[in-house]
């Protein structure tokens, strides 16, 4: 059984600039896989020779996007991105919401810390 995490990073720029990097093959290919590609709603992640395939399951522009990777048996489980915007700070927060065995939880927290690092560097953050 997999269990539920979320992880929050202030990211300042724009919800339309990074709605684009979290839904998009060409955005998402810029800091979270080598190569994406897209078929309907199955996106293509490659990293080096490896490559995983998830289904997007839900978006709403400028707001959120959710995944399912195909090869996971557990139906309930899925990756989303999710836009939030503080109402009094005008802050935009990226909210990573993942599902990991308990023994891998701090392994994925510190993959998706990476990525957003690489993320941030893309955005000129």
């Amino acid at each position: 059984m997999k269990t539920k995490f979320e992880l929050e990073y202030t990211l300042n720029t724009s919800p339309k600039v990074l709605y684009s990097r979290l839904s998009s093959a060409g955005g998402l290919s810029e800091w979270f896989a080598d190569d994406v590609r897209i078929n309907g709603k199955v996106f293509t992640f490659i990293w080096g020779r490896s490559e995983q395939q998830a289904q997007m399951m839900l978006k709403k522009e400028n707001k959120f996007a959710r995944f399912h990777w195909l090869d996971d048996e557990d139906s309930k489980s899925y990756f989303e991105f999710r836009i939030n915007i503080d109402e009094l700070t005008g802050d935009v927060a990226l909210i990573i919401t993942d599902f990991a065995e308990d023994n891998d939880i701090n392994d994925a927290k510190e993959l998706w810390d990476t990525q957003i690092a690489t993320l941030k560097r893309i955005l000129g953050l």
